[in-house]
């Protein structure tokens, strides 16, 4: 096939915040023909957004492309002034980003926003473009696609909108898409329809891409070449399939093994600390959201939460907080009922039970330095202040791994690994029996995720800390939890030792919760739709 994009030496740099620049992509050189799939993998600050936007000849805030060349079809993107610029994005090259509810306007119909790019550049004209974005839909297996596009952002799913956004790439006809990240924030059963959609879309089509994530079992489902990247440079690059079966780095090779980690699993049901007692709950006047559920967790042990997104996981936090009394149902800890609200709980039951979020970027004040965020705690629940607080600041950040320096940093100075365990730090202070994990390690790197959950195993070994561990990633699951409940619809609809829970046999929703875990391997996307058309 004829090359589209080649990228020769690229070098980009940002402010260092101290006068000076500093280098985010050294020397970077890949090629792609016209119809493939390049995959972009790497931690998070590896260059990989980075370099996808630079196709566009487009740099985020103060960022700058300082060297190289980015050919498309033989043209060189910067030496373009900024109008050809504009012609050049969303007609020739296209962005598919990661959150797609953050993407499109709420305010208009999901059809008007998917033609806005055709008929600004004059490539349609409406009643085409329409026809268009009706055809996508199909190809893209969204519901109803002739009516679809009435919808508005808000009455459709999220795995419906990302592949609402993906129409909207391709509805100008494009030559090059840059995904960045597109499946990241969906749930396995959403997002193996997704990825399905993307490729066949790709193909259909005939468009380049390079598709940019974290997770190599994805992308390798997608890619027809992956180049590996790590600190802006490149560590390797070659088929999807020899970079899964036959790394030749350290990194990559670490990369590749980090899916199969599997922690060892405590024996015997232990003491009972948590007690969720036929809970049922409700937002306001709306449906039931939790349905009669009933679970338990022992003392110094973790118990993983598992399900879809809309399953009732998240519901189910807010319950055994408070935050959302229950409509039925009683919480215990230790055998003793909680008031229903977190208004009617004592200081010493609400220090008993703290939360570690998904996002510490939204969990964390960014007005507070680290020494704040996680001293706050400390004078609340203890009343400590001025030298013992600093100390047991400081003893705290040794436990979670972070160096003493970084206590007058603010969140945004922080990478994101770095974030999640300054929340880990903030949750410890108090002291707690029982830490709510609610997806902590979704948003990172594998590694990254990797050293997160390696610590919050050493913390629970020192401290005797139990976790409820809500996630939809079956691979953390193996990886942390001593026991498992499925939910699917408000409900348990599995429960037990991690060792039966998932393994064979399963009832039908677990068994499409484990079928819709990427394997390691080239094709099991393929394997995976084959078995979905035979049930």
């Amino acid at each position: 096939m004829a090359e589209l994009l080649d990228i020769r030496n690229l070098r980009i740099v940002a402010p260092d915040g101290a006068g000076g620049e500093a280098v985010i992509v050294d020397d970077v050189s890949f090629r792609l023909e016209r119809g493939k799939v390049l995959g972009l993998i790497g931690e998070s600050g590896a260059g990989k957004s980075t370099i996808g936007l630079a196709s566009m000849a487009y740099g985020r805030g103060a960022v700058r492309i300082s060297g190289g060349e980015i050919l498309l079809d033989g043209q060189d993107l910067t030496t373009l002034s900024a109008r050809s610029i504009r012609q050049l994005r969303g007609r020739r090259v296209a962005y598919v980003a990661q959150s797609a509810a953050a993407a499109f306007n709420p305010a208009h119909r999901i059809g008007t926003q998917v033609i806005e790019a055709a008929l600004r550049h004059g490539t349609m004209r409406r009643d085409a473009a329409m026809a268009r974005a009706r055809a996508l839909f199909a190809t893209l297996g969204l519901p109803d696609p002739d009516t679809f596009g009435n919808r508005f952002p808000h009455q459709v799913s999220g795995g419906q909108l990302q592949r609402a956004m993906t129409a909207m790439a391709l509805c100008a006809g494009p030559e090059l898409i840059v995904f960045d990240e597109p499946t990241t924030a969906l749930d396995v059963t959403t997002q193996i329809g997704v990825l399905a959609a993307i490729r066949r879309a790709i193909r259909e089509t005939g468009t380049a891409a390079i598709y940019i994530t974290h997770d190599l079992a994805v992308v390798a489902q997608i890619a027809d070449d992956i180049m590996v990247l790590r600190h802006g440079r490149m560590v390797e690059t070659g088929t999807a399939r020899q970079i899964v079966d036959a790394p030749r780095q350290d990194y990559t090779r670490a990369l590749v093994s980090v899916r199969h980690e599997t922690g060892v699993e405590a024996e015997g049901e232990g003491e009972r600390l948590l007690t969720i007692d036929h809970v049922t709950a409700r937002y306001g006047s709306g449906g039931t959201v939790l349905d009669d559920v009933s679970l338990s967790v022992p003392r110094g042990r973790t118990v993983a939460v598992v399900g879809e997104s809309g399953s009732g996981k998240s519901t189910l936090a807010r319950v055994i907080t408070g935050l959302l009394p229950p409509a039925q149902g009683r919480v215990q800890l230790e055998g003793r009922d909680l008031s229903p609200a977190l208004g009617g709980r004592s200081k010493a039951d609400r220090r008993r039970i703290q939360l570690i979020y998904q996002m510490a970027d939204t969990a964390l004040n960014p007005r507070q330095t680290v020494a704040d965020i996680v001293g706050r705690p400390l004078t609340f629940y203890e009343g400590l202040r001025g030298r013992a607080r600093a100390a047991r600041v400081a003893a705290l950040l040794d436990e979670i791994e972070i160096p003493q320096a970084l206590a007058g940093r603010y969140p945004a100075e922080l990478s994101g690994g770095q974030k999640q365990r300054v929340a880990i730090a903030r949750a410890l202070a108090a002291q707690p029996d029982l830490v709510i994990c609610d997806e902590p390690t979704s948003a990172l790197d594998p590694l990254v995720a990797q050293g997160i959950l390696k610590l919050l195993r050493r913390i629970q070994r020192e401290r005797g800390t139990s976790y409820l561990f809500i996630t939809h990633d079956i691979a953390t699951v193996r990886a942390i939890a001593d026991a498992v409940a499925v939910m699917h619809r408000g409900r348990i609809v599995r429960s037990g030792p991690r060792s039966q829970a998932l393994n064979p046999p399963f009832d039908d929703y677990t068994a499409r919760l484990m079928n819709s875990v990427p394997d390691m391997r080239v094709g099991w996307l393929d394997e995976a739709i084959a078995a979905a058309g035979r049930a």
